[in-house]
């Protein structure tokens, strides 16, 4: 599909079940590959599921067996667009079914038919009419709170400011009758042409970000991952492991070159071993020396 942005979801040895699920639940979806762990490390045993990559629709998913370490939130959602009550309620009563209620399925004034759900595994969902046509089916969210909160048009600034192919879109604000009135409950821009938008609130929420969902970027050579790297671990950004990174705003992100993955699939068992020794050393991802299997 060569998306430029696609986004993790961290769980516990549940990959396979959650990725089998989400494609049983929409059409246009399937699986497209199964990761399994080349020897036994923090991530697994030998054998077994580290990641499995799925699609829904056009919006590519990896949901990652990374352990009990995080647990996903509401601070990154995912909207969900329908064309009508039936579909909405459809999705609502597979999504909802095990899994924690935020926003009850009713009629909103900015949405006919909307409810806001995590699901069975933890993956929020904001299932909507929504109030025009959109050609992108699955449109990630992130919400501020607490301290990133009165940021999300900063945030919108900054990230079209790094990705090619990026303008702000509509914003809506609270406006009077809010303690906040100035704050965005809906904003609307497009990175690398997707669709992403941002909300903020702060009424008392608990949530912030975290890395159990994390977006990612696919990159065509070095000189892509050295400038998504540098801009995004610019002004109070921080760098993690294996090409991972938090921004400024405490917004998680991988950093990946397209030749990753082919590495790590290799038939060659040592190659893939090679290469997933020398990324676990990594922070930014060095392209040459992944392919080389050093670090």
């Amino acid at each position: 599909m060569n998306k430029k942005i696609s986004a993790c979801l961290w769980l516990n040895g549940q990959a396979k079940e959650a990725a089998e699920f989400y494609t049983s639940v929409f059409q246009n979806s399937g699986i497209t590959e199964v990761m399994r762990n080349t020897s036994s490390s923090p991530a697994g045993e030998e054998g077994s599921v580290l990641s499995v990559s799925f699609h829904i629709e056009d919006f590519e998913f990896l949901a990652l067996n990374g352990g009990p370490g995080f647990t996903m939130n509401p601070s990154i959602s995912f909207f969900v667009h329908c064309k009508d009550e039936s579909e909405t309620d459809s999705f609502w009563k597979q999504l909802s079914d095990g899994g924690k209620v935020l926003m009850p399925i009713n009629s909103y004034p900015f949405s006919r038919r909307y409810g806001w759900v995590q699901d069975q595994y933890g993956a929020p969902w904001q299932i909507m009419i929504p109030q025009q046509e959109s050609d992108q089916k699955i449109v990630p969210c992130l919400m501020f709170t607490n301290e990133q909160f009165g940021n999300a048009e900063k945030a919108m600034d900054f990230y079209t400011s790094v990705f090619e192919n990026s303008e702000k879109g509509f914003i809506s604000r609270y406006g009077p009758g809010y303690s906040f009135p100035e704050a965005i409950n809906y904003g609307a821009f497009k990175l690398a042409g997707q669709d992403i938008v941002v909300m903020e609130n702060n009424e008392g929420h608990e949530f912030r970000f975290n890395e159990a969902i994390s977006l990612m970027i696919d990159c065509k050579d070095q000189e892509e991952v050295d400038h998504f790297w540098s801009r995004l671990t610019s002004d109070g950004g921080s760098e993690w492991q294996c090409g991972w990174l938090k921004d400024r705003f405490g917004i998680s992100w991988q950093v990946v070159p397209d030749i990753l993955m082919p590495l790590l699939r290799s038939v060659d068992t040592e190659k893939a071993n090679r290469t997933m020794r020398a990324m676990i050393k990594m922070r930014k991802l060095n392209i040459a020396a992944l392919e080389a299997g050093s670090d």
